[in-house]
């Protein structure tokens, strides 16, 4: 498309792997700046990010700055006629979003300005959205807060996981970018203010947000387990120990037990009393075991080795 067009990729995760390979095809990618690599496992060994991986395929130049306010000068030297970011992970200083001709554009996985962050994904599902969809932005100095370029809806089905709206959502991705990328090179791209007291935020997934409160309603709860499916994970404590939590139905059943109390076992799930109702608990993962479905797990527990406990 635009083989002229020198174009600086800057990313992490395995989301942006197919907005760079499709830049490769289209555009001439000069370089690609990611986070560092990072240590990973008892023995220490390197693991480079998705985008890294890619990057080194191609005989593309990386950079992997560990603070990029600090350390943009090999960035600019390169005099990128655009740089588009997904999912970097740092904010970009002033000093750079002011070098390319085309300036700086971020692809952006929600429908700003709602969810704001580093967690719309998860955010989105949690938070009981039933859609969300890609942004196109010109970056500033804030935290998502440019002016807005190009956006596309992409429903949120009630049996969606972070996981299964992640690959819609990086789907939708890449015609939006190509398209965009033509009008802004055309010079008849759209360019729309934000509109700040809309505004919402996706804060990256905390420690303490994984954790299941089962005095919430099932909706929420049903939300939270699939909105950290398949990472994190959503977790609840029973008998000191860390269940992690990947999948659940709601029952239209209601007990006057404490919220948490594990009501029944069987091949149906593990219901546990919720808020407003009661909750089953489809897949579990125990301490140091494999993902399990409850009608498997039931094949080596007893019931009343569980019936009446209570998460807390």
């Amino acid at each position: 498309m635009y083989k002229d067009l020198k174009v600086i990729f800057m990313g992490t995760p395995d989301f942006c792997v197919p907005i760079l390979d499709t830049l490769i095809k289209e555009c001439n990618v000069i370089g690609v700046v990611t986070q560092p690599d990072k240590e990973v496992g008892r023995k220490h060994e390197i693991m480079y990010s998705p985008i890294k991986k890619v990057a080194l395929e191609n005989n593309i130049k990386v950079l992997q700055p560990i603070k990029i306010r600090n350390e943009y000068e090999d960035i600019i030297s390169m005099n990128p006629d655009i740089i588009i970011t997904c999912a970097y992970g740092q904010i970009v200083p002033e000093v750079i979003l002011n070098a390319p001709k085309y300036g700086c554009i971020n692809v952006h996985a929600s429908l700003l300005p709602k969810l704001r962050g580093g967690a719309p994904i998860h955010k989105a599902i949690i938070n009981g959205y039933d859609k969300t969809g890609i942004t196109i932005m010109y970056m500033d100095k804030g935290m998502d807060t440019g002016d807005m370029i190009s956006k596309v809806e992409v429903e949120i089905k009630n049996t969606d996981t972070a996981e299964t709206l992640h690959d819609k959502l990086q789907a939708a991705s890449v015609p939006l970018l190509i398209d965009t990328l033509k009008d802004i090179i055309s010079g008849t791209n759209k360019r729309e203010k934000q509109n700040n007291d809309e505004a919402t935020y996706a804060y990256n997934v905390s420690r303490e947000e994984e954790h299941i409160d089962f005095s919430k309603t099932s909706k929420e709860i049903y939300n939270q387990i699939r909105g950290l499916n398949s990472w994190p994970g959503a977790y609840a404590i029973l008998d000191d120990k860390n269940i992690k939590i990947w999948s659940s139905n709601i029952s239209d059943k209601t007990y006057d037990k404490k919220p948490g109390t594990i009501v029944n076992l069987d091949k149906n799930g593990l219901e546990v009393v919720t808020g407003d109702g009661s909750i089953l608990i489809t897949e579990l993962q125990l301490p140091g075991k494999k993902k399990t479905l409850v009608k498997d797990f039931i094949n080596g527990s007893k019931k009343e080795d569980y019936v009446e406990k209570c998460f807390n």
